[in-house]
């Protein structure tokens, strides 16, 4: 049923609109008061059953209508479509690494930068691109640009030009490289572990201030090592004294070569005891001194060992503030105890022995 307050509203707003009017056209007659409220009920019905109502039921003024809804895609489901050729003026240029100039190309192993031929601010030329592995393939604009392919120590650089008009035929870097496989023994043959061995390799040309250029350091027995072809200046350190011994060895484009270096030293282990073959003596404190009288070693403890080169040394052994001492030779490759007596006496007969 629609409430009394709604059609009197209506039915004064509906009289006032008549009244007012600006239309010529004839007024409907309403004969009698009865005609008039037909009228106003049947207008109240019609705007109470309109869904504009039935939204705004209990006011007397309708809100106006909301805007229609749009159906618009949400910002961030906006996919360009992507560009399949987003820079046409950069060129394809393909790199290939070889070790000789009619060898395979190197698959595995290489590390290839792209430079600027232009210095930054640093004064440095920027790296541009980077690859690994084995043949490279880049994406260039036009210009000049420093590649450069490294492989273990071995390594070339190239400038290249990439035209404006056509492309760029594969560049082939010849790196002039072989590898290098290090050993060593004590004397004739004796087997040295190779944690007690290190190589440091070095260029073979000498700088004005007597020096050699370090080309890798530390290196552990049977290691490959890649180099460009050439000399190298090799030392070879077997324990931490005085056991080194140099040498130069050439490597070949192309090749492995594997060189076993001959130390001319011994593994020695030191023993203060009260009888030859005896136990040895705890918290000993050694030195061991070279033929010119030079300490070269000092240790603490019952049976230390230390690694000297051929020739001839003291030992001097120290326990509860008492000197003991030995002279004794080191042949190469002999692996031997150095005992040193606490009776001077026997000590004396030893050495003589």
């Amino acid at each position: 049923m629609v409430g009394g307050s709604l059609e009197n509203a209506i039915c004064r707003a509906f009289k006032w609109s008549l009244k007012n009017r600006k239309s010529t056209a004839p007024m409907p007659p309403f004969r009698n008061s009865a005609s008039w409220h037909t009228a106003c009920f049947a207008l109240t019905a019609f705007i109470a059953a309109s869904p504009l109502h039935a939204q705004n039921e209990g006011s007397a003024f309708p809100a106006p209508p909301a805007a229609p809804a749009v159906d618009l895609p949400p910002i961030n489901g906006f996919n360009p479509v992507p560009n399949s050729n987003p820079n046409p003026d950069l060129k394809d240029v393909r790199l290939d690494a070889v070790l000789t100039d009619e060898g395979p190309a190197v698959q595995h192993g290489l590390t290839w930068r792209v430079f600027s031929p232009i210095p930054g601010g640093d004064g440095k030329l920027p790296l541009l691109a980077t690859s690994e592995g084995g043949s490279a393939d880049f994406q260039l604009g036009s210009g000049e640009y420093f590649i450069n392919v490294v492989f273990g120590r071995a390594g070339a650089t190239k400038k290249i030009r990439v035209p404006t008009d056509g492309s760029l035929p594969k560049q082939v870097m010849n790196l002039d490289a072989g590898a290098l496989v290090l050993n060593a023994v004590s004397g004739s043959d004796v087997r040295i572990p190779p944690k007690e061995l290190t190589f440091s390799i070095y260029s073979s040309d000498v700088k004005e201030d007597g020096e050699r250029a370090l080309v890798s350091t530390d290196v552990k027995p049977s290691t490959v090592v890649r180099l460009n072809s050439g000399t190298y200046h090799i030392v070879s350190d077997y324990g931490d004294v005085n056991a080194v011994i140099r040498a130069d060895i050439q490597v070949e484009a192309g090749k492995m070569t594997e060189a076993t270096i001959q130390h001319r030293a011994a593994k020695l282990t030191l023993k203060l005891v009260s009888e030859a073959g005896g136990e040895a003596i705890a918290d000993t404190k050694w030195s061991i001194l070279a033929s010119s009288g030079d300490v070269i070693s000092e240790s603490v403890g019952a049976f230390p060992t230390v690694v000297l080169a051929e020739g001839n040394y003291i030992a001097i052994a120290r326990n509860k503030d008492k000197f003991y001492q030995r002279d004794f030779n080191v042949q190469a490759g002999v692996n031997t105890d150095i005992e040193v007596l606490l009776d001077r006496d026997a000590q004396a007969q030893n050495t003589a022995d």
